[in-house]
């Protein structure tokens, strides 16, 4: 509840208004829209109240730089200066209000500027050229990388926007300059609730401690009720990029009722097509208070401490492939992974049950082919801001053995997936199909046969707004699970906005429907995103799953936010649940914040068990 207060209170004081780009719009209505904003803003400018009054509320989001700018993604723009050699580079850091990467002669107003200059502290020049950039002065000029860090740097959680120039040198036909464009975004996020003197919580989160692009989030909570634990507290450490290795570290102490966690992890992912080497490091002791139900007697709860030690290595290399008939973005990988875990406290395991809390060390292996590319859209999961979409493919297959305390297993899987924008403006569709299990003795055990089908249409004007259409489709089979061990559809699982203890099971199809209204007006710098959904849910275990009722959820909201902030997005939504079983109110209303969702990339990492879930 507080985190909310304080964004009210943000937006009131700070007008932090800077729409982004929708760049996918057509010219003629961009034009349209933008003479009726026009005669808009000319009649309320006459007076003095009502010129403060649309100053405060409105901003001219449609006379914002070229437009096109992002929907021209189809060609790679460094290709006239590959071969060139870099003769400096230079970072400019804009104001994160009121500035955009795509129209650099764009300038906030007086509080945004003042908001920007004394309340923020711009990610350190110094930073950004030592460990964000792929390239230095004196390099040649590589067009796919020059992309691919544009891309890396948007990836950053400190930075909403990024773009790169190249300027050729007029007295020489060898010499170009770069320019690196940054944006960031407001650094801090206070978030906490209040029940009472006696029930408080605070957290606060730094995404860019002192410049340096480090993040520090800290959290406490007293509830003087608890009879478990009254006072909670949290800290994670991140360093996003250690020097120019391009390696993530980060360090946790957690010390919550149902979490207990001390961990350290270093990482270091495929960022690009051209990385090598890949891999991570992670140890740690983690105690959590789990709550199980049973699916015999879904009503029932069973609650228990599980502890345990773990190490977790891998490595991974890529290898360019021969120059044969496949595209040059194309990679063949192969990756080492093995791990320990060493349980002190667990429920009572035997040879046939509660395997997932065996003491076990297990080695992997898995090698794949990696396909990636990505083009750039807006207005898919976010709400103006450039969003890099991943093209490609990949294939991957994972063998191991396991170490147990009750003997050895092995383990096989295989992974295949797939995204492409559709011809002709159709929109995106991605598949994935992956099958997992462990054998022992010949039979199968903890296995997982699942897959998912993603679609988003293309962006369609609707008035004076854009339409999207979301189409989510997921199912996932266990095989030979453990009876504490199950799948859900409550929630982000399937249907949304509710939680119900009878929506368990071992295998389920879920599917997804959202019809997602952006509108182009922006009130105080927030974006609004108004939707219509339909959720519809199979879940079973032992029983035919398509004889199963089919569980429905339908509904609207809106959304808002402001790319500019930390904050999460916040949503409102009223849904309506005609068949769940011993739910008291069909009817549900929900406020909160939410995460901002992540398209799934066709990078290839550590090999690993498929999960349940």
């Amino acid at each position: 509840m507080f985190r909310y207060i304080f964004l009210l209170f943000f937006i009131f004081s700070a007008f932090t208004a800077n729409s982004q780009d929708l760049d996918s719009i057509s010219t003629t209505k961009t034009e349209r829209d933008s003479i009726r904003y026009t005669r808009l803003k000319e009649r309320m400018g006459k007076r003095k109240l009502t010129r403060q009054l649309y100053r405060l509320l409105f901003r001219d989001v449609y006379n914002r730089g070229q437009a096109g700018e992002v929907s021209a993604i189809e060609t790679n723009p460094f290709i006239p200066y590959e071969g060139l050699i870099i003769g400096s580079i230079s970072i400019r850091q804009l104001d994160i209000l009121g500035e955009s990467v795509y129209d650099t002669t764009r300038r906030g107003n007086r509080l945004e500027r003042f908001v920007s200059e004394h309340l923020h502290t711009d990610t350190r020049e110094r930073i950004v050229r030592n460990s964000f950039l792929l390239f230095k002065e004196g390099d040649l000029i590589n067009a796919r990388q020059l992309k691919d860090n544009e891309r890396l740097l948007r990836s950053n959680p400190t930075i909403l926007d990024a773009r790169i120039l190249v300027v050729r040198r007029p007295e020489s036909v060898w010499l170009a300059d770069v320019v690196v464009l940054i944006q960031d975004v407001w650094s801090l996020n206070v978030s906490g609730g209040f029940g009472g003197f006696d029930n408080i919580a605070l957290g606060v989160d730094n995404i860019n401690v002192g410049g340096y692009a480090h993040s520090h989030y800290n959290a406490i909570r007293w509830n003087a009720r608890d009879t478990l634990q009254k006072f909670q507290f949290r800290s994670i450490y991140t360093i996003p990029y250690i020097g120019k290795t391009f390696i993530t570290g980060q360090a946790s102490f957690i010390w919550e009722r149902d979490l207990k966690q001390q961990s350290i992890r270093l990482s270091r992912p495929f960022l690009t097509v051209q990385t090598k080497y890949a891999g991570a490091l992670e140890l740690g002791h983690s105690r959590i208070q789990e709550y199980k139900r049973i699916l015999v007697d879904k009503n029932a709860v069973v609650s228990y401490p599980v502890a345990f030690n773990y190490y977790d290595i891998w490595v991974g290399r890529s290898f360019k492939i021969p120059k044969i008939s496949v595209r040059e973005n194309t990679r063949f990988i192969a990756a080492l992974r093995t791990n320990n875990y060493n349980f002190t406290h667990r429920p009572i395991v035997r040879a046939d049950t509660n395997k997932i809390y065996w003491n076990r060390h297990a080695t992997l292996a898995s090698i794949g082919f990696s396909n990636r590319n990505y083009r750039r859209d807006v207005l898919i999961y976010g709400f103006g801001r450039t969003e890099d979409v991943p093209l490609g493919s990949l294939f991957a297959l994972t063998i191991g053995r396991e170490s147990t305390e009750f003997g050895q297993r092995g383990y096989g899987g295989v992974q295949y997936a797939s995204g492409k924008y559709l011809p002709r403006g159709l929109g995106y569709l991605y598949g994935m199909v992956n099958v997992g299990s462990y054998f022992q003795s010949g039979t199968a055990q903890q296995g997982v046969m699942g897959g998912q089908l993603n679609y988003f249409s293309g962006l369609a004007p609707l008035g004076n707004s854009y339409f999207r259409q979301f189409i989510n489709l997921r199912y996932t089979y266990g095989i030979n699970r453990d009876p504490l061990e199950y799948l859900n559809i409550s929630r982000n699982e399937g249907l949304r906005g509710i939680t119900s203890p009878q929506l368990i099971g071992t295998k389920r199809l879920t599917a997804g429907f959202e019809s997602v209204l952006f509108s182009t007006r922006s009130l105080l710098g927030f974006r609004i995103a108004y939707f219509l959904f339909t959720d519809l849910g199979l879940v079973a275990s032992n029983e035919n799953l398509w004889k199963s009722p089919v569980y429905q959820g339908y509904g609207l909201g809106f959304r808002f936010r402001n790319e500019n902030l930390t904050f999460n997005t916040f949503q409102v939504r009223v849904g309506y649940y005609p068949n769940i079983p011993d739910l008291y109110n069909a009817l549900r209303f929900e406020g909160g914040g939410i995460s901002t969702l992540q398209l799934r990339d066709f990078d290839i990492s550590a090999p690993s068990i498929l999960p349940l879930r």
